[in-house]
């Protein structure tokens, strides 16, 4: 083949032409004798068009570039053109010209040439494209971060890179192999099948993870991202698939790991309670990062006090909480392993928190791992995990890990510390504002039941009290204070006080809760004050929260038979009686109090002999699970059930609060449950007076027949002398009618009772008077006194104490 023939410049050492190439067929000459269909679609150039054309004449420039250089004449040569299609148009092309051995008896055969060229030429972007991918063809097969795999239709291996999978254990040579040849069988079907549906349906895998181990290093194994596609041919001829293992092993693992923590995190978060956090911690921990969790913590923690240790380093520890195994299977004996970092775990059963460092690694696996329990600069206890033999050893991430969740779990155990003290402090403050759980006097017989909720924010403020009253009468109350906590226990105390003090006066029900709403109503202004002090740590104290309360209050008198009650937004007592009926007191509750200073009612009911009243707060009939009516409707159930009067009024009460297990209990309860009893007639007389001094002299004559007749003839003398007086100033200061009442109830009572409604002072008297000395006299003669407000007028009462084995006593 001449210059004339293609008078160009080698440019490539060789194209990698592929499918779509145009082809042409010259003589020696460089004349066309054969035109392939591609090259007519390529340059739109018929073949009839160009047969026995020089190929030069095709070119845009036909005289310009040397011609091929003379050692390539007999040989393989490419190089670059500009061809004028068909159409007009300018087609830059990538050529390549092959020489063809045979050779026939023509000129060239003298000349040692070749007879014939074939062409082959594309445009040279396709020929660019070509070289790109032979290129990153070549390129990932050299990869040492990507694994490459080339198979056939069944499977084997027909070419892979030199790192396939990030193991020991593989065959040398890869070819011809199937993955169950050296991975373990199940995880070697697995991938399989992800190759198998590729191969028939013709999707892509796209990073699909998969777990790889060897047959020859099972272990844990290694995470592999999988992303595969299918191979074809242009007729649509499957023959196999291009698989890329990618190791995406820390990165799973890492993931795991924050998954871990975060739930190990959210699970000690849930719980404010020593023990419950300890379980959460250990059952967190497995099976996720070890097979056997223990969790031990110091013993002043569940005291709520913060733990010290001893001198030497030791501390009392207590094992809290186990996971995994059972203890007796787990190895508590012995060390609880070394650390990654070189440190020397201790003995789980031993009381030294502190470690001494050992810079030598160890040499055997660390299937152990023990880390303290640190916050806020105290150490509270520790949490050693461990392996089983065979199981993938624990790495430095593993360490850091546990470290992560004990200062998590640390700081939740500190936090149920401190609720823990402050949980105690508030129900040993509020046990010690109730009465006794178990009261008798002449009106009831009372049994009382608290039971706290083991919520968040603290103790409730619910109380119950039984405050003795004038004239064998008994007062009921129960409260609820609005909040949780220290703050409410406080204010419960403020509360119960103030009862108390307003009980002392003899109030009717609905006036004590106006001067309790009173009350509550300064607190609350106490409490919107703003801050005016000085003091930084002042102004940065948490402000107490506003101050709310409701409570009942009912007075019940046992010669009566009568209770009255008034409520400021409490729930109604029940009132269960002897033949089995339950009913609620019709009282119309008024609003809590310190809310709007409007004025309550007081509903009054007749108690049959022997029934049981129940007060009680809201604690005991709500909850999520069931609204008041369901409450109310549960404890009228279980107070007309068969052998309630039957029963002690404490069992009574524990059995009533039983069904509202503490765990489940968003507000505390408070029952009290009082048996009323009745004060027969014939330990009680009553006496109208006429407004005539000279009645008085009857008076102590009845007062003194009386008495012979209940035995109480030693108390006749003081009794118609403080009845003189009483008598004498009801009449001297109030006029008539006077009523005169005596009740033999526990004690000897006298009443006097006057329509006047002027409040009697007792006061000292100089010597030249010649009164004064009456209610002075009566204070010393008797064992309390004092006065009550009736709608009627007023009452002076006192009370003398009886002798033992004198005086009978009173109808149960």
């Amino acid at each position: 083949m001449d210059e004339e023939i293609l008078p160009f410049a080698p440019v490539h050492p060789g194209l990698p032409f592929a499918d779509g190439a145009a082809g042409a067929l010259l003589d020696a000459g460089g004349r066309i004798i054969g035109w392939t269909p591609t090259a007519e679609e390529l340059f739109s150039l018929p073949a009839a068009r160009v047969l026995g054309r020089r190929l030069r004449e095709l070119l845009k420039d036909p005289g310009a570039g040397p011609g091929p250089p003379s050692e390539l004449r007999s040989g393989a040569w490419s190089g670059e053109a500009v061809v004028r299609t068909g159409e007009g148009r300018e087609l830059k092309v990538e050529f390549q010209v092959l020489p063809l051995s045979d050779v026939g008896p023509s000129a060239g055969a003298s000349t040692g040439q070749p007879a014939r060229y074939f062409v082959l030429a594309a445009p040279a972007r396709t020929a660019d494209r070509w070289r790109q991918d032979r290129a990153f063809t070549r390129e990932l097969f050299l990869q040492d971060r990507l694994g490459l795999a080339v198979f056939d239709e069944e499977l084997r291996l027909v070419r892979t890179n030199t790192h396939l999978l990030p193991y020991t254990g593989l065959p040398q040579d890869l070819r011809g192999h199937r993955l169950g040849d050296f991975l373990q069988a199940k995880d070697a079907a697995a991938v399989e099948q992800r190759l198998r549906d590729v191969l028939r349906t013709g999707l892509p895998l796209v990073r699909v993870e998969e777990t790889v181990r060897t047959v020859e290093d099972p272990g844990r194994g290694a995470v592999m991202a999988i992303s595969a596609f299918r191979l074809q041919a242009p007729d649509g001829q499957v023959f196999g698939v291009t698989a890329l293992f990618t190791d995406v092993t820390e990165a799973r693992r890492a993931g795991e790991r924050l998954a871990v923590l975060q739930r190990a995190t959210a699970a000690v978060g849930a719980s404010l309670s020593v023990a419950g956090t300890a379980e959460d911690l250990a059952a967190a921990l497995v099976p996720a990062l070890a097979d056997f969790a223990v969790v031990e913590i110091a013993e002043a923690v569940f005291t709520g006090e913060e733990p010290a240790p001893a001198p030497d380093g030791s501390m009392p520890l207590r094992r809290t909480a186990v996971a995994g195994r059972t203890s007796a299977e787990a190895p508590l004996d012995g060390p609880a392993g070394d650390t990654p970092d070189g440190s020397a775990g201790a003995p789980l059963d031993s009381v030294v928190l502190a470690r001494p460092d050992d810079p030598a690694k160890p040499a055997d696996p660390l299937t152990s791992m023990t880390v303290p329990l640190r916050a806020r600069g105290s150490v509270l206890g520790r949490v050693a995990v461990h392996r089983e033999a065979g199981e993938t050893p624990y790495e430095a991430a593993d360490l850091d890990l546990l470290r992560e969740i004990a200062g998590h779990a640390a700081l939740a155990l500190d936090n149920a510390r401190r609720y823990t003290r402050e949980h105690r402090a508030s129900v040993g403050l509020q046990r010690s504002l109730l009465p006794p759980s178990q009261a008798e006097t002449v009106a009831v017989t009372t049994a009382g039941v608290y039971l706290p909720a083991d919520t968040g924010t603290g103790v409730g403020g619910d109380w119950f009290d039984v405050i003795p009253l004038s004239s064998a009468r008994v007062a009921l109350v129960a409260g609820d204070v609005v909040g949780h906590g220290l703050a409410a226990t406080a204010t419960m105390g403020r509360l119960h006080t103030a009862v108390r003090t307003l009980a002392d006066l003899d109030l009717e029900p609905d006036e004590l809760l106006e001067h309790l709403d009173d009350l509550v109503s300064q607190l609350r202004v106490e409490t919107d004050e703003p801050e005016q002090s000085d003091d930084a740590a002042e102004r940065t104290r948490p402000r107490p929260d506003p101050i709310g309360a409701t409570c009942l209050y009912a007075v019940y008198d046992p010669v009566s038979r009568r209770c009255s009650v008034a409520s400021a937004g409490h729930p109604p007592p029940a009132v269960a009686a002897q033949d089995g009926t339950v009913t609620f007191v019709p009282v119309n509750p008024g609003p809590p109090l310190g809310v709007s200073g409007l004025p309550f009612e007081v509903a009054e009911v007749d108690v049959e002999p022997e029934s049981i009243i129940a007060l009680y707060t809201d604690g005991l009939i709500e909850s999520r699970e069931r609204d008041l009516d369901e409450g109310m409707a549960e404890l009228t159930r279980r107070l007309s059930r068969p052998g309630v009067f039957d029963t002690p009024l404490r069992e009574l009460g524990l059995d009533i609060v039983s069904a509202r297990p503490s765990h489940h209990l968003t507000d505390d309860i408070t029952l009290l449950l009082a048996r009323t009893h009745v004060l027969p007639p014939e330990d009680q007389v009553v006496w109208p007076v006429a407004a005539d001094p000279a009645a008085v002299a009857d008076v102590r004559e009845a007062t003194a027949r009386q008495l012979d007749v209940w035995g109480l003839t030693d108390l006749a003398f003081t009794t118609e002398l403080v009845l003189s007086e009483l008598v004498t100033n009801a009449i001297t200061y109030a006029g008539g009618p006077v009523e005169v009442r005596l009740i033999r109830a526990g004690h000897l009572i006298c009443e006097v009772s006057d329509p006047s409604a002027t409040q009697p002072r007792m006061r000292r008297a100089l010597l030249t008077d010649e009164g004064g000395r009456g209610l002075y006299l009566v204070a010393q003669l008797t064992t309390r006194w004092g006065c009550r407000y009736t709608r009627q007028g007023k009452t002076i009462w006192a009370e003398q104490e009886i002798p033992d084995g004198e005086g009978g006593g009173y109808s149960r």
